[in-house]
């Protein structure tokens, strides 16, 4: 019963930690609250754990006794420290903008947001887990998170909210604690056409700031929509010569890499906003691609028997098949007919390679587009979070464990990207957290030392390079290896 593998790809994690002073956000917490566990040490692991092996509380607490430095906490206080954790979230947040800083300067230009939600295998509701609209169609009842995301992907703020809540509501109240607690007052907004109503961005005109939301062209009025769609008066970048992109030649190599844009100005009320209107021929071809598909698709669905239900979904094959009801002669009940609905097919044609945004910006229109195409960096925070850190299902039931449970998957993104720009973004998800998983040592003897029991790889070297010690010597002594816990616990520069 003596263990002789551990763990030690945290270390790089708890390097970070120190970096982001979570000990000392800790002591200032200790001072407004009454307990005798170590709180630091309870969120340091569950981080560790959330990135190397996410699972539920009890499982994590089993894990991290894999790790070099095993708890020195009884699990009882893990479940204790959750409700402090919830209860001092806002506190949390603004320290670790602050000290992240300090780690990797935040560019705080443009900020991203944008929600999801998160469904728990419950079927009775309570005030924060409420039926909505699941993003992945699931009949359970969900919770709401609002993200917001710097320039450089870097997650900067978040918060709860019930199931039921409209998504547009959520944006002013987190944004309006991002400006008075993290002194982020002047910036561009940039956020999907769901978040973008009138509300959002009249609210985001004010102060400075500005906004960049992505604009469906279907919604726009029609008197707009047929200017945006007309194919005349766009530019290429660079270029000042208006094109009509109905005569463009889309099948040599530089039109179909091009993107064409042209400028509508809209007046909504009192506010003067610009829609910006591009044509991608590729993305064109993109389109019509997945669209023959969802059209072969619905044509088998025709051909089977059974009743061919229309769905809500945008992606849908069943939304190109059309049902009519007809008589025979003679015959007094009435029989279905499927077929394939021409006229939506060429709805849809219509807007093939169009793409819009609004804003209320002026000037660099590549700029402004540059502004929007990284929006998927915060899709891939949500991915991260769902897949790699596992953050559903919910294992926790009580509402302040619930807000602690996102708060610990919110901060793990937070060091999890923040790694990821020590090592230059050169190394995929999958590559860093399953090269940070492998990483163990194996202990000889009590009296000698520690030899490494993973490979050594171009992503292993620039990390030692970067976090500036080293576990993959042939042999490592026991002193050498407590050098190296002792570095990762010491903030850069001091002792």
């Amino acid at each position: 019963n003596e263990e002789r593998c551990f763990q030690i790809g945290y270390l790089f994690l708890q390097k970070l930690c120190t970096e982001l002073k979570i000990d000392a956000i800790c002591r200032k917490i200790s001072k407004r609250h009454k307990y005798t566990y170590d709180l630091g040490a309870i969120l340091t692991d569950l981080i560790y754990a959330r990135i190397l092996s996410p699972s539920s509380r009890l499982s994590s607490f089993s894990y991290c006794k894999t790790l070099l430095e095993p708890p020195k906490y009884e699990l009882p206080n893990v479940y204790r420290a959750l409700s402090v954790m919830a209860e001092e979230s806002d506190l949390i947040q603004e320290e670790l903008y602050k000290n992240s800083n300090f780690v990797h300067p935040r560019n705080k230009k443009v900020l991203y947001y944008d929600c999801t939600n998160y469904y728990f295998e419950i079927e009775q509701e309570d005030e924060l887990r409420r039926y909505g609209k699941s993003k992945e169609h699931r009949p359970n009842p969900i919770v709401t998170m609002g993200l917001f995301m710097d320039a450089d992907g870097i997650p900067l703020a978040f918060d709860i909210f019930p199931g039921n809540q409209n998504e547009q509501t959520t944006l002013k109240p987190l944004e309006s604690k991002v400006i008075k607690d993290f002194g982020c007052s002047e910036f561009i907004f940039c956020s999907d056409a769901g978040l973008g109503s009138r509300a959002n961005r009249r609210f985001n005109s004010l102060a400075n700031r500005s906004y960049v939301i992505t604009q469906s062209l279907k919604k726009m009025r029609k008197e707009d929509r047929e200017i945006a769609l007309k194919p005349t008066q766009f530019k290429k970048p660079g270029f000042d010569k208006w094109i009509d992109i109905s005569t463009l030649d889309e099948s040599a190599p530089e039109v179909y890499e091009t993107i064409y844009y042209k400028e509508v100005p809209v007046v909504n009320g009192n506010m003067d906003e610009t829609v910006i209107v591009t044509y991608s021929p590729k993305y064109k071809a993109y389109q019509k691609r997945i669209r023959e598909q969802q059209i072969s698709r619905a044509m088998k669905m025709i051909e089977q028997p059974g009743r061919k239900r229309k769905s809500k979904n945008q992606n849908d094959p069943a939304r190109f098949i059309k049902t009519t009801n007809v008589t025979n002669d003679g015959e007094i009940a009435e029989k279905k007919v499927c077929e394939l609905d021409s006229d939506k097919i060429r709805d849809e044609e219509k807007y093939d390679g169009f793409y819009a945004v609004i804003t209320n910006l002026e000037g660099d229109i590549g700029g402004i587009l540059k502004i929007n195409r990284q929006r998927w960096e915060i899709e891939e925070n949500f991915r991260i979070m769902k897949t790699d850190f596992e953050a559903r299902p919910v294992y926790v039931r009580r509402e302040d464990r619930i807000k602690a449970h996102f708060l610990i998957c919110y901060i793990s993104l937070l060091v999890y990207r923040l790694l990821e720009k020590k090592v230059g973004n050169n190394y995929t998800c999958n590559e860093i957290l399953s090269t940070l998983r492998s990483m163990q040592v194996t202990l000889l003897s009590k009296e000698s030392g520690y030899i490494p029991s993973y490979r050594r790889t171009d992503l292993t070297d620039d990390l030692h390079k970067a976090f500036g010690f080293h576990t993959d010597y042939e042999f490592i002594s026991k002193s050498a290896m407590r050098s190296i816990i002792k570095s990762t616990k010491t903030e850069e520069g001091k002792k």
